[in-house]
């Protein structure tokens, strides 16, 4: 596999350099992420923990695959600011996390819950009993006279058939 640089960027606000690679892999399928970082690395003279594989993109059919890295000057530095699945996905497959949509809503939930606390039987208390309100002396009738409902529209006449011949 060949290496060939078309753009490489310094971006001293995030501390990193990015640089846009192709990678010709004639006769052989696309090369995986951990294959680009290692040639990138090797490439761009860093160390293997300070290279991140971005993208990797082949057209169908095509022998050589355009891909996106970024190279920080700090391990620690890259750790602050290159998203957890960029950093999954750079992993080799037998040191990835695998997290599924299901399984984020079951952990949560499954935590051992706190017991509540047991209720003491307490004998009832007595109600004490309601004084009666006087009943209101006088009622004033009221002006408005009872509304009836509108009468709901006429339904819609019936559609007219086509005057057009059918064919």
């Amino acid at each position: 596999m060949s290496v060939e640089i078309i753009a490489e960027h310094v971006n001293p606000l995030l501390g990193r350099k990015e640089a846009k690679l192709i990678v010709h892999h004639e006769g052989t399928g696309t090369p995986d992420r951990l294959a680009v970082r290692k040639i990138a690395s090797d490439h761009l003279k860093a160390q293997l923990e300070r290279v991140y594989v971005r993208s990797v993109r082949t057209r169908t059919g095509g022998s050589s695959a355009v891909c996106q890295v970024e190279v920080y000057s700090d391990s620690k530095l890259a750790d602050k600011i290159v998203p957890a699945y960029v950093k999954n996905r750079n992993l080799p497959p037998g040191q990835r996390v695998s997290r599924k949509k299901g399984e984020e809503e079951k952990a949560a939930p499954s935590a051992p819950k706190p017991p509540a606390p047991e209720k003491k039987a307490e004998p009832p208390k007595p109600v004490p009993a309601k004084e009666s309100k006087p009943a209101p002396v006088e009622t004033k009738p009221s002006t408005k006279p009872e509304a009836k409902p509108a009468a709901k529209p006429p339904a819609k006449p019936p559609a007219k058939p086509d005057s057009k011949p059918k064919a």
